[in-house]
């Protein structure tokens, strides 16, 4: 018989914020396989990648809001770090982190 796994008990992580290299973004479009189209807090959009650890465990559609690490060396892409949930959304509005008027402007391009 195979054994069972278990679940350890994990505390709540905390939101990450963006920080020097990590910029919020929205999804807009969905390119297929591992790769994204997201418009930025800075204006900009980015052609971004899922990395191998998230693939199959993190689902990310169009409208999703996520963090994002710029590239170093090809500013226009980069990785997605996180996926925030709808409630990690709205504490971040709240805290004046991510304007209201950007997550109006991501529904529209949708």
């Amino acid at each position: 018989m195979p054994k069972k796994k278990r679940r350890s008990e994990e505390k709540p992580k905390e939101t990450p914020l963006p920080g020097e290299d990590t910029v919020i973004c929205g999804v807009i479009r969905h390119l297929g396989g591992d790769h994204l189209i997201a418009k930025c807090l800075d204006g900009v959009d980015r052609k971004v990648r899922i990395p191998g650890k998230m693939r199959r465990r993190v689902w990310i559609s169009e409208g999703d809001i996520i963090l994002v690490g710029v590239w170093d060396f090809s500013p226009n892409r980069g990785d997605v770090i996180y996926k925030y949930s709808r409630s990690e959304v709205a504490k971040l509005v709240e805290k004046n982190i991510i304007p209201k008027e950007f997550l109006d402007a991501i529904s529209e391009l949708i």
